[in-house]
């Protein structure tokens, strides 16, 4: 076990009813990342933001590249929390 920090968070529009999709997704990531992050917070937003970010690093945005497939996310929050975890048929 780590002692580093490792915390995911998902920033999400309010107004625009987008709870669902971030827990749906918060829960993807804490199914396969349980053991390495410490913190995942659904943060409340406006604006049509839908951003995750690896400890205050921005990994994905919306408002540049969509909403985001699982997938490509895991493997992003992979490459910076548990560099060389395979994600199974998900890496294929």
């Amino acid at each position: 076990m780590t002692s580093t920090t490792q915390r995911v968070q998902i920033e999400y529009c309010t107004q625009c009813g987008w709870l669902p999709r971030a827990a749906w997704l918060a829960q993807e990531l804490l199914t396969t990342f349980g053991a390495e992050l410490t913190e995942l917070a659904l943060k409340p937003g406006t604006g049509g933001v839908f951003v995750v970010r690896v400890n205050d690093e921005v990994v994905w945005d919306r408002r540049e590249q969509g909403f985001p497939e699982p997938t490509g996310v895991k493997r992003l929050v992979r490459d910076r929390v548990a560099p060389g975890k395979s994600l199974g048929h998900s890496d294929k």
